[in-house]
């Protein structure tokens, strides 16, 4: 097996991303496509040369078809869990956009519907794919900061208010059909990017012990909720029992950009853009003498995913190759999501 053939569900703007990042892959083929909307499924097909009989406009006949490998999941939040077991029960390996489900309870159906499978699963976040993460972790494991006291991360972009007009802010109107605004959807800035933040501290906290001998716990949770009852704006702190601790935070309302930092003993480690790759990444020590490590870039993130993942099938492996998204981790992750939400 040479090459892993790959369909996606569903045609939004992720899903372009990602079928771009084909373009920078050696050992992956964009084969199918499925989406009811024949207008998007059509500018694929021509898009990507998609052959009419890999072209579905249901669901179905994709994780039907004999000819694929792995399907992607990049349907709205809401649809992840239902989409997910049925490509499971259908034999195909997954790959599913993040949240992986809207709560542990979906998360922990996935796990039973994969035993004795022998599939792939994994959830795509797909910054962990990214050359910013092996370095950040060389740095860490090389002791350069020194033991790891605290973590500091966000992801927050304002959607509420439209550009600044003679020092005024403008209101945006809210769609509440929109799946961030709609909680039927899945919507909210917790599970739509506060799992990012946590998921990252999983990967960080890890590096200090082993991730199921330490139990994380989520404090000091605080959420603004709007008119159409998704939270807007959230904070927290996850802790583990060792001491290490992860100050988090998402938006709606609030431009907080991309950024972490790590912080050690001996120093720091700054990223500007965590979700979505650096081209360099700075580490101060204690005498705040700063260095600037540049980072080798392919143009389109997602393709480091599929590079990997694709790989971990052609290996005969059931999860991501480390860095990635383990199974154990989507569970924890969606764990520290539930108790963050219901708080």
């Amino acid at each position: 097996m040479n090459k892993i053939n790959w369909g996606i569900l569903g045609l939004g703007e992720v899903a372009q991303k990602f079928s771009e990042g084909f373009k920078e892959t050696s050992n992956a083929k964009l084969l199918a496509i499925s989406s009811k909307n024949d207008n998007k499924l059509k500018k694929f097909k021509d898009q990507f040369n998609i052959e009419s009989k890999y072209s579905f406009n249901n669901y179905e006949e994709l994780i039907n078809c004999k000819d694929l490998d792995i399907v992607y999941i990049s349907l709205p939040n809401s649809f992840h869990h239902e989409w997910s077991i049925k490509s499971i029960e259908n034999n195909k390996n997954v790959l599913v956009e993040k949240p992986a489900t809207l709560n542990l309870k979906q998360a922990h159906n996935i796990n039973l519907s994969l035993k004795d499978k022998n599939l792939f699963y994994g959830e795509a976040f797909m910054y962990r794919y990214h050359p910013q993460i092996n370095l950040l972790l060389k740095i860490i494991k090389n002791n350069e900061i020194g033991n790891l006291v605290s973590l500091k991360s966000s992801f927050g972009i304002n959607l509420l208010t439209k550009k600044k007009f003679f020092f005024f802010n403008k209101k945006k109107k809210i769609n509440p059909q929109n799946r961030l605004f709609n909680k039927e959807l899945g919507g909210g800035c917790i599970l739509d990017l506060g799992c990012y933040p946590i998921s990252f501290s999983l990967l960080i906290g890890s590096m200090i012990t082993n991730i199921l001998e330490n139990k994380f716990k989520i404090l000091d949770t605080r959420k603004e909720i709007n008119e159409t009852f998704v939270d807007i704006d959230a904070q927290a702190k996850i802790t583990l029992e060792n001491g290490f601790f992860s100050e988090i935070s998402s938006s709606f309302k609030k431009n907080l950009g991309e950024n972490s930092e790590i912080k050690g003993e001996k120093g720091k480690i700054l990223i500007k853009n965590t979700w979505s790759g650096s081209e360099n990444i700075i580490r101060i020590n204690n005498k705040n003498i700063s260095e600037t490590i540049k980072i080798e870039n392919k143009k389109n993130i997602y393709s480091y995913q599929i590079q990997n993942v694709s790989q971990s099938i052609i290996d005969g492996a059931f999860s991501p190759q480390y860095p990635g998204m383990s199974l154990k981790e989507t569970l924890i992750n969606m764990e520290l999501i539930d108790e963050w939400l219901n708080a």
